[in-house]
């Protein structure tokens, strides 16, 4: 059974949010077709993903890359086709989001790690073990709120990195915190990897993709140009991308 199947997806956005349908909208069916400030962030998308693949997903901004993520984590819903899912997913996507101001580091562990499925025992044996990760021993106590931003992002890359789930989703975390914090999050991700999981990965660094990817989706205006080996991909983003 595949990890993922995606089957000529498609979403629309309405000047730069979801667009609410209207009762017109939802009873006038497709024929009505687009209302005005609407555009299709994604059309068309079809593609299959093994268990234990590592995908790579390129294009520019703005072209439905980490679009793409959040209908695969279930953040978004499909307007067109749809996704399946067949497995749990970590998502490293949005890493900061549903934690709480207020609440203490080791409150936020807790909250985030069982709203994510982790049992109470499970959160206990691991807790050492997060807070190790991501340096933070002195803080354990700390309001959330009171952390610098790169404190945040390892606190939230250690909790979601030490999920159990066969796929895993990464949209440019690596792209932030200090160098010596990048290679410890290569380094767990190399372990995931080795350890059979399926990687889902966005990223604008080149060699990242390189080292993590066997395989790559480019994507342009919405729609998927190509589906290769990540190095033909690459070549072909990278000539796409020339100045002409």
């Amino acid at each position: 059974m595949s990890a993922i199947e995606v089957r000529d997806l498609g979403v629309r956005f309405r000047r730069n949010r979801r667009g609410r349908r209207s009762f017109k909208d939802l009873f006038g069916g497709r024929a009505r077709g687009q209302r005005p400030g609407e555009f299709w962030a994604l059309r068309g998308v079809s593609f299959t993903v093994e268990p234990g693949e590592s995908i790579g997903v390129v294009g520019r901004n703005g072209q439905g890359k980490s679009t793409l993520l959040k209908l695969v984590a279930g953040v978004l819903l499909p307007d067109e086709g749809g996704v399946d899912v067949h497995g749990g997913v970590a998502p490293l996507i949005e890493l900061t989001g549903g934690f709480v101001g207020d609440l203490t580091v080791r409150e936020n562990v807790r909250l985030t790690a069982g709203l994510h499925g982790m049992s109470r025992a499970e959160i206990s044996r691991r807790f050492d073990g997060i807070i190790a990760f991501a340096e933070l021993e002195d803080f354990v106590d700390t309001p959330y709120k009171h952390l610098s931003n790169g404190m945040k992002v390892r606190l939230a890359f250690s909790v979601v990195s030490q999920l159990e789930e066969p796929i895993l989703l990464v949209d440019e975390v690596l792209a932030v915190g200090d160098r010596a914090f990048r290679e410890k999050c290569y380094r767990r991700i190399d372990e995931l990897l080795a350890d059979g999981r399926t990687l889902f990965f966005v990223s604008h660094n080149e060699r990242d993709l390189r080292r993590f990817c066997a395989r790559g989706l480019y994507l342009d205006k919405g729609c998927l140009v190509v589906d290769g080996p990540i190095g033909e991909v690459l070549d072909r983003y990278n000539a796409d991308s020339a100045p002409a």
